[in-house]
């Protein structure tokens, strides 16, 4: 059995039906400055039930390619959005 990279981030947009798109922020070292600085990168994650709102906190879990960018699906909803 393979591993399975899971990536942890905010939903940003509902991207039509089934698909939520997530940010997901990184922290790294700057080669130069020495300083910490954020790097951000957007996936889009498939949504089987159509359960997740702008805001949620959600972790991903890698699987086929569901479409030409989409190749995560939902695992489960860490944090729920504020209303």
């Amino acid at each position: 059995m393979t591993h399975k990279r899971e990536i942890q981030g905010n939903v940003v947009k509902i991207s039509g039906d089934k698909t939520a798109s997530i940010v997901v922020e990184r922290r790294v070292m700057h080669p130069r400055y020495h300083k910490v600085v954020k790097r951000f990168k957007k996936y889009l994650v498939h949504d089987e039930r159509n359960e997740l709102k702008v805001g949620d906190e959600i972790v991903a879990i890698e699987c086929r390619p569901l479409s030409k960018t989409k190749s995560f699906r939902l695992k489960n909803v860490v944090k729920g959005a504020q209303s």
